[in-house]
This record gives structure tokens, C-alpha cells and sequence, in this order.
């Protein structure tokens, strides 16, 4: 069985802090193979940087996706091209620096991470992530069957209808952008495990990670504000996801919601319900 943890978009210092320092307890405790996590807000709240994605790195993250974010650090143009575990969008038109997908050899066996950005209501609107998805799977799945895809958009909708459209021939799609964790977690018919959103890991008495009165007073005013990283209690919520590594196909899909450092266990919520699938037969 393959263990893999996808966290949520890490928000500012306090969000990639609570990542950094509560890493090697939850790969311990979860016995994890793999982990992605979503940095496009690693940045004080927008973008990331190759210092910020060499710590993450570090601290034992596999893989970092992103979204429509990736490009408002100066630097990142061309830290794309130098470490191909840091994805933009797989959909960006051709000579976009850095990539959409990986192949990563674990001792499990090998698994891809595609990182694809939805179109409704998003911008830039991005060349189609069902095809694009479709096609890079497709490549992949002559290396691996152990796929997850990182679908990074504003409507449930839209993440939906491309987790069923990829139904069977990856391993999960787990949503991300909105700050806001589903409680949806599901294993669809052909073996892939769904999550509409992973929500965050940053500070939860905020708005989306952001401190409260700016974001309050924008719409109250409708004048222009700067909206900063809030701070406080931190959670990190994302899924866990157990893989049959010898088909592709999700056994288990459990929401994760935890503390960020500095809590006791007495604090921690009741642990949530999982979704589980007796194996089934070899993806197709």
C-alpha cells in the first residue's frame, strides 16, 4: 500500500511554519511514502519562492503544486527550470517555463503528480485542463499507474466533472484554491479517490488565511485594500490517501484536519470518517 498525504494551499509564514515543523510527526504517524502540498500562497500570501520551495524540500515534502499564483514572485521564472518538483499548471500554452507533471521513483514503486488549473472563474483562463490532463495521463500511465492530480479551481463543478472524466485512470483528484476543505471525500467507481477542495494550512480565525478587517472593510467600502496573512491558531487540512500501488486504484481517502505546532493532543479534533473501497480490478 502507497500513503500519501496532499495538503491544502499553505498560506504565508504561519501556514509553511506549521508544515515545516509538523512534517516528521505526521510521516510517522501515518507511515506516509509521499507527500504533496500546494504552495501557491507559500509567499506572504501569494506565490512562492525557490528559497520557500527548497525548505518545504527539505523538511520531506515529495512534491509541490501550485495554481494561478505561480508567478507573482520575480524569481520563480526561473526556478521553475531548475527543480522539477516545483509544477506550475500543466495547461499553460507550450514554452511556459518549468513543468505540469512529474514521475517519482518511492520504495513502493513509482508515482505522478499532475498539477492542471481549472477555467471557471479563473484567470488567466488556461488551455483545457480535461485534455491537457487527459493527455498527460495518459503518457504517464506507460511508467506508473499510482497518479494523483492536483485540480486547482474555483467550482466544485468543474473539479467534479474532471475527477469523474479521469475516473479509473488515476489514483485521486484532490481540489485545491478556495481555502475551504469539502467534506466530500469519495472513492468514485473505477478506483479514484475524490476531493473537491483540501482547504488550507494557515490560520483558521481568519478569512481564506487573510487577517479579517481588511478583507471585511473591502466589501464593506469597496475601496482598495492590502489584505495581510492573518495570525494565530494554525490547522493543516488536506487528505490522506492509500493507494494499491500494484493497480493505481485508492483503497482509502480520509480528510485530514490538524493542528499546527504548539497544541496538545487533548486539543486535536474527533478523527473524521473515512472512505473505504474494497480493491477492485486493475484500472483500464
Amino acid at each position: 500500500m502507497l500513503t500519501v498525504l496532499f495538503l491544502g494551499d499553505i498560506v504565508g509564514e504561519p501556514g509553511r511554519t506549521a508544515v515545516i515543523n509538523r512534517l516528521p510527526e505526521l510521516k510517522e504517524k501515518h507511515a506516509l511514502d509521499f507527500i504533496i502540498v500546494n504552495g501557491e500562497n507559500a509567499a506572504g500570501g501569494r506565490g512562492i519562492t525557490g528559497k520557500i520551495t527548497i525548505d518545504l524540500l527539505r523538511a520531506g515534502v515529495s512534491v509541490v503544486t501550485t495554481g494561478d499564483h505561480i508567478w507573482d514572485q520575480k524569481d520563480i521564472l526561473k526556478f521553475l527550470d531548475l527543480e522539477p518538483r516545483l509544477l506550475r499548471p500543466l495547461n499553460y500554452p507550450d514554452g511556459a517555463p518549468g513543468s505540469g507533471s512529474i514521475v517519482l521513483e518511492t520504495a513502493k514503486g513509482k508515482i505522478g503528480v499532475v498539477n492542471v488549473q481549472a477555467r471557471t472563474f479563473m484567470q488567466p483562463i488556461l488551455e483545457n485542463p480535461f485534455r491537457a490532463a487527459e493527455a498527460a495521463v495518459t503518457k504517464m500511465r506507460k511508467e506508473t499507474t499510482n497518479i494523483v492530480v492536483d485540480a486547482h479551481g474555483e467550482t466544485t463543478s468543474e473539479k467534479i466533472a474532471l475527477g469523474r472524466f479521469l475516473d479509473g485512470r488515476v489514483s485521486a483528484v484532490i481540489g485545491t484554491h478556495t481555502h475551504v476543505q469539502t467534506a466530500d471525500e469519495q472513492i468514485f467507481p473505477g478506483g479514484t479517490a475524490f476531493m473537491c477542495d483540501a482547504g488550507m494550512c494557515g490560520p483558521v480565525n481568519s478569512i481564506l488565511g487573510r487577517a479579517i478587517e481588511p478583507i471585511m472593510n473591502r466589501f464593506i467600502s469597496n475601496l482598495p485594500a492590502s489584505f495581510p496573512v492573518a495570525s494565530g491558531e494554525v490547522r493543516l487540512r488536506g487528505a490522506l490517501i492509500e493507494i494499491d500501488e500494484t493497480t493505481g486504484c485508492a483503497l482509502r481517502i480520509t480528510r485530514i484536519d490538524e493542528p499546527g505546532p504548539g497544541r496538545s493532543a487533548s486539543q486535536e479534533p474527533e478523527p473524521k470518517i473515512d472512505i473505504e473501497q474494497t480493491p477492485s480490478p486493475e484500472q483500464t
